[in-house]
């Protein structure tokens, strides 16, 4: 089965799709991905620009968040047509829309809602396919914190590895999962990625610089310790897993109210101090699990003063690489999770990790929006396979 995975993450500046061949082996136990390609597509300015202005904290409309459903849903299906065309020979079977997440209603150590939007009618008119999406719901309404989804996936791609292995993607928002040598594995999000990073960045430069564009800001700076000691202040960092946050906390307005007081900073100090805080944050958050490897994921890969100051803060003896390693582009790598979650789905086979997300048990994700032709699901397998493999037969 050929599934087109659209992304776009917490940094809300593109849209990503990969495409992917999966399928059954072993008498199901296990999954194996053929990596098809991905292609990208930014945001139109004025889209990107109206979600910004619609985001918390700031104040938006129901007439807003309906315009921007649509566009970003028409936005989706262009990309999803292309991805089909270019990556799948126009034979793509069905399309796993993560969608755009806006509000992510986390109060109290628990997520009582959650919202993405992208109206996956869109897209399914757009290429003719059946669509999945909306995969975090249904977790949520068990109990879960809806994130990281992507734990799954990352559990099958660890077990089997030596030692303590960890997954971690670094979006706007970072998150790990972890695989203990005994016990349930770990998953949770440890505080902002790229999030504070880029909107300092945006703000410094006026918007001409959407991001430190190989951490050239960050190299020519100095950690300013009092500020960082601040912001390492914040209570999230000392909640149990598992939890989530997202851009609803993490949000320009939290580093104003951390520099209230601070005496100014130049421009290269403050994006070596958040680099510095992202680091130390998710160091901090695997340091208990003993991890001895860490396989990084997403945007922030290719910062590579935020890479280093990572190696600086893991302790020693954990490695740190790439999912580039396992076949799995690091730029595309959640992209490529999302379609493994719409195959799952497409099976009725559960998508969520419960250990992961504090879900009351497993739960199968997602909505279905049929395309142009009658709806035809595969045949159920018995049991949900236990290992995914990248590559190649």
């Amino acid at each position: 089965m050929r599934i087109v995975g659209l992304m776009s993450g917490t940094s809300y500046d593109a849209v990503d799709a990969a495409a992917a061949e999966l399928a059954l082996e072993d008498g199901g136990e296990v999954l194996r991905l053929i990596p098809l390609g991905m292609v990208s597509a930014p945001y139109p300015a004025d889209l990107r620009d109206a979600l910004a202005a619609a985001l918390p904290p700031a104040p938006t409309t129901l007439a807003d968040v309906c315009r921007l459903d649509t566009r970003i849903g028409q936005a989706f299906a262009r990309l999803a047509v292309r991805a089909d065309r270019e990556l799948c020979d126009g034979r793509a079977d069905a399309i796993a829309s993560h969608g755009q997440t806006v509000y992510h209603w986390a109060a109290d150590g628990r997520v009582h809602g959650t919202l993405q939007i992208g109206a996956p009618a869109w897209i399914a008119e757009a290429t003719g396919r059946p669509v999945v999406s909306g995969f975090r719901t249904a977790d949520v309404a068990a109990g879960g914190q809806g994130a990281p989804l992507v734990s799954l996936v990352d559990l099958m791609l660890l077990r089997g590895r030596a030692g303590v292995p960890a997954a971690l993607n670094i979006g706007g928002i970072a998150n790990v999962t972890a695989l203990p040598v005994t016990g349930a594995p770990v998953a949770f999000d440890t505080g902002p990625g790229n999030a504070l990073l880029d909107a300092a960045v945006r703000d410094l430069t006026g918007g001409r610089l959407a991001y430190d564009e190989d951490g050239a800001l960050a190299a020519a700076g100095r950690v300013h310790e009092p500020l960082l000691g601040r912001l390492l202040a914040e209570p999230y960092y000392r909640l149990p897993a598992p939890k989530t946050t997202g851009k609803e906390l993490f949000h320009h307005g939290h580093l104003r109210g951390a520099l209230a007081g601070v005496d100014p900073l130049a421009p290269q100090d403050l994006v070596a101090t958040l680099t510095r805080l992202t680091a130390r944050t998710i160091a901090d958050a695997l340091r208990p699990l003993a991890v001895t490897e860490v396989i990084a994921s997403g945007g922030g890969t290719r910062n590579p003063v935020l890479m280093s100051m990572l190696r600086q803060e893991l302790p020693p003896d954990a490695t740190l690489t790439t999912s580039d390693g396992l076949g799995l582009p690091s730029a595309a790598k959640e992209a490529y999770a999302f379609a493994v979650l719409g195959f799952l789905t497409l099976h009725g086979l559960a998508g969520n990790a419960p250990a992961c997300t504090g879900a009351r048990g497993p739960r199968v994700l997602g909505s279905l929006t049929p395309g142009r032709h009658p709806l035809r699901l595969p045949r159920h397998p018995s049991r949900p396979p236990s290992a995914l493999v990248v590559g190649a037969r």
